[in-house]
């Protein structure tokens, strides 16, 4: 097993790592390249796509973004690539908090995945968008994941 290379590397120091799954249709990766959290210390790493990808193994202290899948039905709100990302007790023992995307004509299920992950990770859930996001919404989080690093 060796250590994954971030997507996007820190500038300077490193404070932390934001850990994202996008799938096909690129709306997490888009947020994610927007806040451009690399340009203040934080690692940015992909989790893989494909199960015949190599798998992602991060070991720095980190915050997952997900994007909320099952069109409503709870169970099925984590994609199954975070699932296995965050079965492997090495990786999961770095997560530090959540950020979850999701689209509110889910109702309830709105974001649940950041709901099941906070929960059974023990970690706070910090931010929720919808969809794309919008530019506040980008902001939030980079000012945001900023401020949950230095702050620890």
């Amino acid at each position: 097993m060796s250590l994954s290379q971030p997507e996007f590397a820190a500038e300077g120091k490193t404070i932390g790592a934001l850990v994202y799954f996008s799938s096909a249709s690129e709306n997490t990766a888009r947020f994610v390249a927007g806040c451009r959290v690399q340009d203040e210390g934080i690692n940015v790493y992909r989790i893989p796509l494909r199960a015949a990808d190599p798998s992602l193994n991060v070991r720095e202290p980190y915050v997952i973004m997900v994007p909320t899948y099952g069109g409503g039905v709870v169970k099925k709100a984590v994609p199954i690539q975070v699932k296995r990302f965050l079965n492997d007790p090495a990786n999961r023992e770095w997560i530090r908090g959540v950020i979850a995307s999701g689209n509110t004509n889910f109702g309830e299920a709105y974001c649940a995945a950041g709901d099941i992950i906070s929960a059974k990770c023990h970690v706070p859930y910090l931010y929720r968008y919808e969809l794309m996001g919008t530019p506040e919404d980008t902001a939030a989080v980079r000012n945001g994941l900023v401020r949950f690093f230095t702050e620890q």
